[in-house]
């Protein structure tokens, strides 16, 4: 059994098919989901952009919830566009329905995206437009690198993400109760509600590993004042447990 008892943040489904991985590996956890997923409503503009996918020379779903929201919409005849995904699982809900889909096979970021043959050869076409499809805010690096590569990005938001209603003293009882002594965030949204949780005692919660899936939200989180902050490359189960197992289990 592993000496790891680890919070997991992720929203409710995602953090018992994580919790389940952990499990296997003798890891212990505890889910506090800290995103909720609230579908947006679809405006007639971006219906009828899915109407019109053709333009694109590539379409970037940055997670499952976009993935999902996506399939709803499109029309059947759009399957041979160039899909793309950040991570494998969004890649693998896209696959599901019969798209092509290519993602890197090592890192779940955007850097890891944008070091993709397939994607830089996309666009590098003359006139290369690129759709990404996510929730509101988040990937502003990616759309920025494809700008600075000459092609035009546009955004599809289509859901939101906010933290659940919970009392104000419920992460560090969760701390104490089940002691815990480390911290999973998914994302950079994850890791701002994790600290708007913490309220007063981030100072405390702080001083716990925390687990994050890029350098990005690794470089947020450090100027938050996180102590030991662990960059897994990666939002999966997989990246997860290795990280989890380079890093030194903490003596409370």
């Amino acid at each position: 059994m592993s000496g790891w008892r680890v919070l997991l943040t992720r929203p409710a489904e995602e953090s018992t098919a994580l919790a389940a991985s952990l499990a296997d590996a003798g890891i212990f956890s505890s889910s506090l989901p800290l995103l909720d997923i609230e579908p947006l409503p679809v405006t007639p503009e971006q219906q009828a952009v899915f109407r019109d996918l053709g333009r694109y020379c590539a379409i970037i779903v940055v997670s499952k919830p976009a993935a999902r929201a996506a399939l709803q919409h499109m029309e059947s005849h759009w399957r041979q566009v160039p899909w793309f995904s950040v991570g494998a699982a969004t890649a693998q809900v896209l696959a599901d329905q019969g798209l092509r889909v290519h993602c890197p096979q090592t890192g779940d970021d955007s850097e890891a995206l944008l070091a993709l043959p397939a994607l830089q050869k996309a666009v590098a076409r003359p006139g290369a437009r690129v759709l990404i499809l996510r929730g509101e805010g988040g990937r502003e690096l990616l759309a920025q690198c494809l700008r600075a590569r000459g092609a035009s990005v546009d955004y599809m938001e289509l859901y939101r993400r906010f933290l659940p209603t919970y009392d104000s003293d419920v992460l560090m009882q969760r701390i104490r109760l089940e002691r815990l002594n480390g911290l999973v965030v998914s994302s950079g949204q994850g890791f701002i509600h994790l600290q708007a949780l913490a309220g007063a005692e981030w100072p405390r919660v702080a001083q716990l590993p925390l687990f994050v899936p890029s350098p990005r939200v690794c470089e947020m989180a450090q100027a938050a004042g996180a102590e030991k902050v662990v960059d897994c490359r990666g939002a999966s189960a997989a990246a997860l447990l290795v990280a989890l197992r380079s890093y030194p289990v903490p003596t409370l």
